[in-house]
């Protein structure tokens, strides 16, 4: 362990310490802007550390050079106390517009029990000065690997294999006569031991109707092939454990309390997301008890799914008084809406069911968003919904008052 964390502190402190000098030479200065950092989860304690941003001063994320690292110390000390994250990205020249950037990024990071060390070449277009209108492509071949599942919530659903994987994936948002859409794919071969691949494909249309009425809709789907690991595998409810990754709140046990998350009262947007069966899914994730492969018991995943997911906007005294807000009205809203989700397994594995499922509901959500400089989400979702019916409701009653707390939106624009 000694020898992972000095070789942390020698990749962060050579690149810190690389970086001004090769940038001296283009613009004379480079600066380091360091805030301190608190997170809690159930393993690491309270982990201290500090964040970096490094930039050309003036060029406010969007020039050579961009830094994004932090360094932690767990107080609770567990086998590896010390953790990082770090992203380097710089342009590239001659394949590069003003608004259509190309470049190169190398990610590295241990920490909440998980490698991932990666190069990616991303590419953006962007129609003039509209961040919202673009198109972008990446391939990212990444290093990664689940060396500590105490980390995790749910540890049936994460796999302890190395994965050497190659990801390609493309984003288009743009408007059309209905509103605002967004299309992603994305492809992910793992070659290492057992390899498998995964498909991915969503769409997400905005219909509005007026201010404060109108339609969300979503289509999903997924194909793993066999032996894909399982935490990029689809349960009906929520996101594949791996994108938990990508949220502070979500990446470690713990920062939402473990009682919750079995609960099955809470929800993680995501996946095909029939966010009415997340009690059922939860209650399959935490049995303890071998799986039987023929049979998709304990835990409840499937290797493919199609899923459809719609929301009606309608008009709310609440969300009038954030709209009127001054200055804030920006950057807060609030939803209430009425909710519908129906999907299904393509039975690309002999044991995935046949059945459809559905769910209706109603919910409401809160967001706080302050975009980046390419106009992206930056912010949280906090949602309460009430799923009330269900088409399969097990040993319950199908139509039945359910309370579901989530983070994330799966349907933003």
């Amino acid at each position: 362990m000694v020898r992972i964390n000095s070789l942390v502190l020698l990749i962060l402190l050579s690149i810190i310490g690389f970086i001004p000098d090769e940038t001296r030479a283009q613009s004379g200065s480079y600066e380091l802007i360091p805030a301190p950092d608190l997170w809690y989860n159930d393993v690491d304690g309270i982990r201290v550390g500090v964040r970096l941003k490094g930039q050309v001063p003036g060029t406010f994320e969007d020039g050579p050079h961009r830094l994004d690292a932090g360094l932690w110390l767990s107080t609770w000390f567990p086998d590896v106390p010390v953790s990082y994250y770090l992203s380097y990205t710089n342009p590239i020249d001659r394949w590069s517009d003003f608004g259509s950037e190309a470049n190169y990024q190398l990610i590295s990071s241990i920490r909440t029990g998980y490698h991932r060390h990666g190069v990616a070449l991303n590419k953006r277009w962007q129609e003039g000065f509209d961040e919202r209108s673009y198109k972008e492509i990446q391939l990212f071949n990444s290093f990664e690997k689940r060396f500590d599942r105490e980390y995790t919530a749910f540890p049936e659903l994460w796999g302890n294999g190395d994965k050497l994987k190659t990801t390609l994936s493309a984003e288009i948002k743009n408007d059309n006569g209905l509103g605002w859409y967004r299309l992603n794919a994305s492809t992910m071969v793992q070659f290492l031991d057992e390899s498998y691949v995964q498909v991915k494909g969503e769409f997400r249309q905005d219909i509005p109707l007026h201010e404060y009425w109108g339609f969300k809709v979503r289509l999903f789907t997924g194909i793993s092939s066999e032996n894909t690991a399982p935490e990029y595998l689809f349960s009906r409810s929520m996101a594949p454990m791996h994108e938990t990754l990508f949220n502070g709140v979500t990446r470690a046990k713990g920062t939402i309390p473990q009682p919750w998350m079995e609960s099955g009262n809470f929800h993680i947007a995501g996946g095909a997301n029939l966010r009415g069966y997340t009690g059922q899914d939860v209650e399959t994730f935490t049995n303890t008890g071998p799986a039987d492969p023929n049979q998709l018991v304990a835990p409840y995943l499937m290797n493919s799914v199609a899923s459809l997911n719609a929301e009606f906007d309608y008009f709310n005294p609440i969300g009038k008084v954030f709209n009127s807000i001054p200055y804030a009205s920006d950057f807060l809203s609030f939803r209430s809406y009425l909710f519908f989700d129906a999907g299904r397994s393509l039975q690309v594995m002999d044991y995935e069911p046949d059945t459809l499922f559905a769910d209706a509901g109603a919910g409401f959500s809160l967001s706080l968003n302050i975009p980046d400089y390419l106009g992206k989400p930056r912010g949280f979702v906090l949602k309460y919904e009430l799923p009330f019916w269900l088409s399969e409701p097990g040993s319950e009653e199908a139509f039945k008052l359910r309370h579901l707390f989530s983070v994330g939106a799966v349907i933003s624009l």
